[in-house]
């Protein structure tokens, strides 16, 4: 990568943090896009300055040769679009070459829940767990932050992201509400359950009753604290302990993360009867049409309940009984 395409990804990236307040992750998704396209184009000795339709185009192509799923090559299609929009209004290009550009078609999957027992399952897990005294007050302390972490991410369907930055105050609160900061720094209210409220106290209170030296996690602003470089417990830490903790209660640990749960968390609610503009505003999702997806799994769970149990649908894949058949056999004694 050159030094001219480094420091036009560093404006484009400075702009997205300053004007749309991008979260660090976003940041960092945008950067690998950008640097991504950046090498291609250093070997087709190109750059951001002049490269042309027909140079990402061949990206396009390349990342298809390299077997990149669409929607990651999506992703990227969207991550150049917007610099070379940037670079354009920003003068620093007399044209956007991305404009011809079409993404590649991609079917969008539905996304992975579990059921409520299976929650449940993970919850009760975690919260036995947590009961016991550990062998020491970390692994103990460990325990009780996993039971925590659980409570308020099913209670709550918040981002893994914002649910471990939530600030130590959140456990003082004497409403029922979180106030959370979420993408483009939106504040938004979601609901906290007795329950979920209660373990995060008693998390915070051990927190204290460690007394542990100056300088020590206990110092710290964050519920979740840690001593990595953010301050605070990571995803990518919550997801290894969820996986592992799965694993304890038979549940497959490559279909289980933060994020299946804050879909089941949407799905469950929906499932209930819930509204699905409520649904929307507690997931912070901008566009309702993203909250949607959640009914297309409800449509898709009632028409394997029928094919699974409807005399019909059983007919119609090639069963011998008829309804009524069906039905007498099932009236006699």
């Amino acid at each position: 990568m050159t030094n001219i395409d480094a420091r036009l990804i560093r404006l484009y990236l400075d702009m997205l943090s300053a004007e749309r307040g991008a979260a660090l992750n976003t940041l960092e998704a945008y950067q690998r896009d950008l640097e991504d396209l950046s090498d291609f184009l250093g070997q087709q000795n190109s750059s951001f300055e002049t490269a042309s339709a027909g140079h990402l185009r061949d990206f396009l192509v390349d990342l298809q040769n390299r077997g990149i799923a669409p929607s990651s090559a999506a992703r990227k299609l969207s991550s150049l679009r917007q610099i070379f929009r940037f670079l354009y209004r920003e003068g620093l290009r007399q044209d956007d070459p991305s404009t011809t550009l079409q993404a590649p078609k991609r079917n969008r999957p539905l996304p992975k829940i579990l059921s409520i027992e299976e929650v449940d399952r993970l919850i009760e897990a975690a919260r036995f767990n947590a009961s016991f005294e550990g062998p020491t007050p970390k692994r103990q302390l460990r325990a009780l932050r996993l039971y925590v972490l659980l409570e308020v991410l099913y209670a709550t369907g918040l981002r893994v992201s914002e649910l471990v930055s939530l600030p130590a105050s959140a456990a003082h609160l004497d409403g029922q509400f979180l106030s959370v900061i979420g993408k483009g720094n939106k504040e938004r209210l979601v609901p906290l359950s007795d329950r979920a409220k209660d373990a995060m106290i008693h998390y915070q209170a051990m927190i204290k009753a460690q007394n542990q030296p100056k300088g020590s996690i206990s110092k710290t602003d964050w519920l979740f604290p840690s001593f990595g470089k953010s301050g605070h417990y990571t995803r990518q830490a919550f997801g290894r302990e969820l996986k592992s903790l799965a694993d304890d209660v038979g549940l497959q640990a490559k279909s289980v993360s933060p994020h299946v749960l804050r879909h089941a968390f949407a799905s469950h609610l929906l499932q209930n009867g819930a509204n699905l503009r409520m649904v929307q505003k507690m997931l912070g999702h901008a566009d309702i049409s993203t909250t949607q997806i959640y009914t297309h799994i409800l449509d898709e769970k009632l028409r394997q309940l029928v094919q699974e149990h409807h005399p019909l649908a059983k007919q119609a894949l090639g069963g011998e009984q008829s309804y009524s058949t069906t039905k007498e056999t099932s009236e006699k004694p």
